[in-house]
């Protein structure tokens, strides 16, 4: 690899992201029980709900994720912001989904603003390519499936938490990176 190439692909940081609903209705999945014991599951009538805002380092598996109270582009263009600060002095590929919420004047301007930023969108349809789906899927199975969180705010803090202490393991570039990009 050219010392020019791999200059750039360290200082670039390659990131998933998209967004997610938490509601403190417990959502179910399967799980073993003893035979005769059937598993308890206590449901809230509330439906109070929180939004993540999530952006996976594919390179690493590091997460980085807030909670927002809607999801709109305004709220995307801050989250990017964020991403910005975090990752101050490389370039940015970003990776997402085609949202309605990510497109706007107001991440327009974050573009203009930034030129180490970059967006790519996924093809339409396509989430199982996302791999903050992945983290999703894991954060759900670890924290709210099945949850007997008597408080809102506990269940939230917790999927925070495990969101962003846990290293994710991801095979992404490996998947879909050109080759010289994976010696990285």
């Amino acid at each position: 690899m050219t010392d020019l190439l791999q200059a750039y692909c360290d200082d670039l940081a390659i990131l998933a992201m998209d967004q997610l609903s938490l509601y403190f209705q417990a959502t179910l999945t399967r799980v073993w029980s003893p035979r005769g014991r059937t598993p308890i599951v206590k449901v809230t009538p509330q439906r109070e709900s929180v939004h993540f805002y999530g952006a996976l380092d594919v390179r690493c598996g590091r997460e980085v994720a807030v909670t927002a109270l809607e999801q709109t582009s305004w709220v995307t263009a801050d989250f990017i912001r964020l991403l910005l600060m975090l990752f101050p002095h490389r370039h940015i590929l970003l990776l997402l989904d085609r949202a309605s919420w990510h497109s706007g004047p107001e991440v327009d301007l974050v573009l203009h603003d930034n030129p180490r930023l970059e967006l790519m969108y996924f093809p339409p349809a396509c989430p199982d390519l996302n791999p903050q789906e992945h983290v999703w899927e894991q954060a759900r199975d670890a924290i709210s499936h099945n949850h007997t969180y008597p408080y809102f705010q506990t269940l939230i803090d917790d999927f925070d938490t495990f969101l962003n202490e846990t290293p994710f393991d991801t095979n992404f570039m490996d998947k879909y990176a050109p080759n010289i990009l994976c010696q990285l």
